[in-house]
């Protein structure tokens, strides 16, 4: 019947050798890059940006934080899969000020991926030549260490580094 005309007419599929394999591609690291954690967003109005989420977007909206060693104020914004970080400048050296007198009305700072371990991470990430931007790893908003890749080095996106 027409089932037996489809078997026997139907293409033959050919699976690419384990020598394409895209995981054959992929350098074998002492450390292991985690989870997509955050993305953070610089925003000229922190109240506003708060509002947009919690109050238009009915997102669930964390409280300020203010993080003076980092220069910033933060507010967590949860999705079902990650979050976004809102960001506002904190103090006159904050590194959002700069950001926002580029950029006035905000926008993507950075991306924040989870990893294994931090501090072998930093040693193979300066070994393949990517600038990291402190000499030792941060607190960060969520109470962990934290190291941010130079955005030259990573196609220009600013990739924050969070031990998870």
């Amino acid at each position: 019947g027409l089932l037996t005309r489809l078997q026997t007419s139907a293409p033959t599929t050919r699976t690419p050798s384990s020598s394409n394999s895209f995981s054959q591609n992929i350098p074998s690291c002492l450390w292991k890059l985690g989870r997509l954690n955050h993305v953070a967003i610089a925003v000229p109005d922190l109240e506003k940006a708060q509002s947009l989420y919690k109050d238009v977007l009915g997102a669930q909206v964390s409280e300020t934080v203010a993080l003076p060693e980092h220069g910033v104020y933060t507010v967590f914004v949860e999705l079902g899969n990650t979050k976004l970080e809102l960001l506002h400048p904190l103090g006159e050296k904050s590194p959002i000020a700069s950001f926002l007198q580029k950029n006035k009305t905000g926008g993507m700072h950075h991306i924040c991926i989870e990893v294994d371990d931090i501090k072998t991470a930093m040693t193979e990430l300066k070994k393949k030549k990517i600038r990291i931007l402190s000499e030792e790893p941060k607190i960060g908003a969520h109470g962990k260490p934290v190291i941010f890749l130079h955005p030259k080095d990573c196609h220009g996106v600013l990739v924050e580094l969070e031990q998870a």
